[in-house]
């Protein structure tokens, strides 16, 4: 999977914004907060469940995130991924920083 289909995917999810940061990353909010980061150390780094940390870093693809570990962040290198799942996991990512969001911030964006 490539950088610009990350961003296709990412960018078909409701109310997200993309800017460049931390260098050259492709950083994908969604009411100002971060759900993934394409780009940082190599890959594509992702808010996932503390389930899906376990799942993904111990007998999936992935690794802990570099910066974000503690918030159960995980980083996949993109070339050994299938985008079905890169697309499930930008969705659930997704969601769970829209569940962060207050009730009114959400309505704003039509969430």
């Amino acid at each position: 999977m490539t950088r610009q289909e990350v961003a296709v995917a990412a960018l078909a999810l409701p109310a997200v914004t993309t800017v460049v940061q931390w260098g050259d990353s492709d950083v994908y909010k969604v009411g100002g907060k971060v759900f993934a980061v394409c780009g940082l150390k190599g890959g594509l780094s992702f808010k996932v469940s503390p389930i899906g940390f376990v799942v993904l870093t111990e007998d999936g693809p992935g690794k802990q995130a570099p910066y974000f570990a503690k918030g159960h962040w995980v980083n996949v290198d993109l070339d050994d991924v299938d985008a079905e799942d890169v697309v499930g996991w930008l969705a659930t990512a997704h969601s769970l920083m829209v569940g962060k969001l207050t009730k009114k911030v959400r309505a704003e964006l039509g969430l």
